[in-house]
């Protein structure tokens, strides 16, 4: 019990998540809950003490993000006439975890050359497998396993945060994932500052200690604090500097926007200094702090490499229907609600080329079915420009009995996708799951994928 409570534990600070007792609990691409059986449904606070945080005097406050809605009825359900998707390669990609050394490298220290040949042999193992595109976790917890002029070096590369590793990791793997005919999606977690409130046990470099005042300590982890304009800009800034030194095919988030858990996240100083009177609730603010940082960052990449595509991988759940009628038949956290990430506006606005949902549950559970939802975000996204992708829990299979007993979960739920000319593809959480064919996982997609080539 103690080691599964361990593995549980690595799971979730992968996003630097704590488990909240929800009936459909945060499951992440990286830190998914293992279980998600509890029931209730529990809403984030918002009355507590300001943070730690410092004034620079007078501060204007930004106009707001533009809430589009187009392809919307006046109830706000998609009316937008049914996509008639081209002919295009499926996405069939693998999550590649760098922190706790999930994925890869196996631990960290280990020689440049014993890091390439794991990289090359899961590459290879990958594509066997019928993957055609890689999101590998370029930065895990505002530190980078490529050099940057902005954030200090990963200590998931050497064991020391901020030392060299002797070699540029992201370009050798980016070469080694087109080598292969692959695509290679860089995957950075936006708000997540450190994995540890320790400031003192950060690299000097890292943004966390040189402005201090830019994260909040929240469930034991430094969290940029996305209410402050300057934050929005440092995070666009760092994803930038990728964008314009390396070949990527795609610019990926995660769900980590504000934090998941009960604890209240400690922004009413900066609510106070920035929100000037232009929204009635800090919620609303919070969601347009999201959205400008989306929007902004989408108008930056596209301003220099139109052809890099930028996805992101929400919460499964948008809005419950109980809280919006046009929201899905679900009892669980929201993306809308609880992370204050709202991904129709997203949508709707252009401001993504891709949305990959985690629907990590399984067909027919009640508390956030993984049928209803595929539908629901086909909907959501039908007469759109945005490509939908699905997030698939592989790392479920095998942990339990009943829905979750084999791979065939899996394999049932690509074929449920096939009815919905929406979804365009899958990326699986993650790749150790897939490379240890645990419940036969591998060897069942590689045979499902083999047909669907035929």
């Amino acid at each position: 019990m103690k080691k599964q409570g361990f593995l549980m534990g690595l799971f979730v600070l992968l996003l630097g998540l704590t488990p909240v007792v929800a009936a459909a609990q945060p499951q992440t691409a990286a830190g998914a809950s293992i279980a998600a059986s509890a029931a209730g449904n529990v809403q984030l606070g918002l009355s507590a003490a300001p943070p730690d945080i410092v004034s620079n005097g007078s501060v204007v406050a930004p106009a707001p993000a533009i809430n589009a809605g187009s392809g919307a009825s006046a109830n706000g359900t998609n009316t937008a006439p049914i996509n008639t998707i081209g002919q295009q390669q499926e996405m069939r990609a693998a999550w590649v975890s760098t922190v706790f050394n999930i994925d890869w490298p196996s631990k960290a220290g280990l020689p440049v050359e014993q890091q390439k040949a794991e990289y090359i042999r899961m590459l290879d193992e990958l594509k066997a497998t019928g993957m055609n595109a890689i999101i590998v976790q370029v930065r895990p917890e505002s530190d980078a396993i490529y050099p940057s002029k902005l954030v200090p070096w990963s200590k998931w590369l050497t064991g020391t945060q901020g030392k060299d590793p002797g070699y540029d990791p992201l370009a050798f793997m980016i070469e080694e994932t087109h080598k292969r005919g692959m695509k290679f999606h860089a995957w950075f977690n936006p708000f997540r500052a450190s994995t540890t409130v320790a400031k003192e046990t950060l690299a000097p470099q890292h943004p966390a200690r040189l402005h201090p005042n830019w994260v909040v300590a929240h469930n034991n982890l430094l969290i940029y604090n996305p209410g402050m304009p300057e934050v929005r800009q440092h995070i666009i800034d760092t994803i930038m500097e990728v964008v314009n030194n390396y070949n990527i095919d795609g610019v990926h988030l995660d769900d980590y926007f504000y934090p998941y858990g009960k604890e209240d996240f400690k922004d009413a100083a900066t609510f106070a200094a920035y929100n000037q009177g232009r929204f009635a609730t800090k919620g609303d603010w919070r969601r347009d702090n999201v959205n400008a940082f989306v929007r902004d960052l989408y108008a930056s990449i596209k301003s220099v490499k139109p052809q890099v595509e930028f996805g992101i991988s929400p919460f499964g759940i948008w809005r419950n229907a109980k809280d919006d009628p046009t929201g899905s038949d679900t009892n669980g956290q929201s993306s809308y609600d609880n992370l204050y990430a709202d991904v129709r506006t997203w949508i709707r606005s252009g401001w993504l080329d891709y949305v990959a949902p985690q629907l990590y549950w399984s067909i027919g559970y009640k508390p956030a079915a993984y049928d209803k939802l595929v539908q629901w975000w086909s909907m959501e996204t039908n007469g759109t420009p945005v490509k939908l992708y699905i997030g698939q829990g592989a790392y479920k299979v095998g942990t339990n009995t009943t829905d979750w007993a084999s791979s065939n979960a899996i394999i049932q739920q690509l074929k449920f996708n096939k009815a919905f000319p929406q979804v365009q593809g899958s990326i699986f959480f993650s790749a150790k799951t897939l490379m240890k064919d645990t419940a036969g996982i591998r060897s069942s997609l590689k045979q499902y994928y083999s047909a669907e080539n035929q």
